[in-house]
């Protein structure tokens, strides 16, 4: 009896082999191999790319860098600021290749690994918008593949971009930044500064007032009462290292050209930015992100995802302005079900 259950039990071993992978590569998206296939002949890069623009009737080197491949889903990052790099967006890597979802890290002119002019005349929002498109041709990225995230900064540069160049796009994310600049400002006054300490916000307004920004008792105020709340939700001791590496790059000439040199509340060259009247035109699929703690109006960024023709929102209950960080999971499983979902026409 017991020969039989032998030769029963090989014959079981014996079919297995031929039973295929419990978990093989899904039918609609890359295999292991061909999401990091080469993607050109000759020495590999890792996925850098330079790419020279002319801008301003000169040429400036645009660095970028590709991780994985996809053909159907090709995220183009962009970072807020303005003026940080794109380090921040490195936890990137610990989500989106496991789902076969390709990114490009792209450092603006003036940031990073990017050329820096040193000169104001360049840091211009129309401007900008050109270098997109310039950087979206090199990539050969197009509505087929395309799909923009724009992080603060970045989300005024995705907007203006969608507005004149929709065509172009598969899909478009608005993270952690609200369509107007003057309602942002009214937000931070009369909502976020009413949750902080009376002493502390008065010890603000009065270097504000002085135009005193240099004096160390600024960020020593900023840091515990508004950073660790409303920037990235837990003490700066333990901020994650690629976000500490990127605000350490800043480029402040930049930042205060366009945001100018309040943290709190915006100024510069954005102060009068706003797009709200044009969000219809939008009709390429969109998703805002939004955090409970963000410096951005969460409902006003729920509104903007019913203001465009195809929108969805994603709210960050634990989150804040770099909800990518502080709420980590709701973030990434939102973008990759959105990105996912256009994909397969389910949008």
């Amino acid at each position: 009896m017991k020969f039989y259950l032998y030769l029963i039990l090989g014959a079981i071993v014996s079919l297995s082999g031929c039973i295929a992978p419990q978990n093989p590569p899904a039918a609609d998206g890359p295999t292991l191999k061909s999401y990091f296939a080469a993607q050109s002949d000759g020495i590999q890069t890792g996925g850098v790319k330079v790419i020279p623009v002319q801008t301003g009737g000169k040429t400036f080197n645009i660095w970028t860098k590709r991780f994985g491949n996809n053909p159907k889903i090709k995220l183009l990052l962009l970072q807020g600021g303005p003026g940080c790099t794109h380090e921040y967006w490195e936890c990137m890597e610990s989500f989106l290749p496991a789902e076969g979802i390709e990114f490009i890290y792209y450092d603006q002119l003036g940031t990073g690994f990017s050329d820096n002019p040193e000169d104001t005349a360049f840091w211009d929002l129309p401007r900008y918008v050109e270098e997109v498109e310039m950087v979206r041709k090199a990539l050969d990225l197009n509505k087929d593949n395309f799909y923009l995230l724009g992080h603060s900064w970045g989300g005024i540069l995705g907007m203006e971009y969608a507005l004149k160049y929709q065509e172009n796009l598969k899909g478009l994310i608005i993270s952690n930044m609200m369509m107007s600049c003057p309602e942002y400002d009214r937000y931070a006054d009369e909502v976020l500064a009413k949750t902080m300490d009376p002493e502390a916000l008065q010890g603000i307004r009065d270097i504000e007032a002085a135009n005193d920004f240099d004096n160390p008792r600024y960020m020593e105020i900023l840091t515990p009462h508004f950073y660790e709340k409303h920037i990235c939700r837990m003490p700066e001791a333990e901020w994650p290292e690629p976000v500490v590496r990127s605000f350490g790059k800043i480029n402040h000439s930049l930042y205060v050209t366009m945001q100018g040199p309040s943290e709190f509340g915006i100024g510069g060259r954005l102060a009068q930015w706003d797009v709200k009247d044009r969000l219809p035109e939008i009709k390429v699929p969109t998703l805002t992100i939004g955090a409970t703690h963000d410096t951005m109006d969460p409902e006003h960024m729920k509104w903007v995802s019913t203001a465009v023709q195809k929108g969805r929102f994603l709210l960050c209950p634990n989150g804040s302005h770099m909800c990518m960080w502080d709420d980590q999971k709701t973030y990434m499983d939102g973008l990759i079900a959105f990105l996912k979902d256009v994909d397969k026409g389910a949008f």
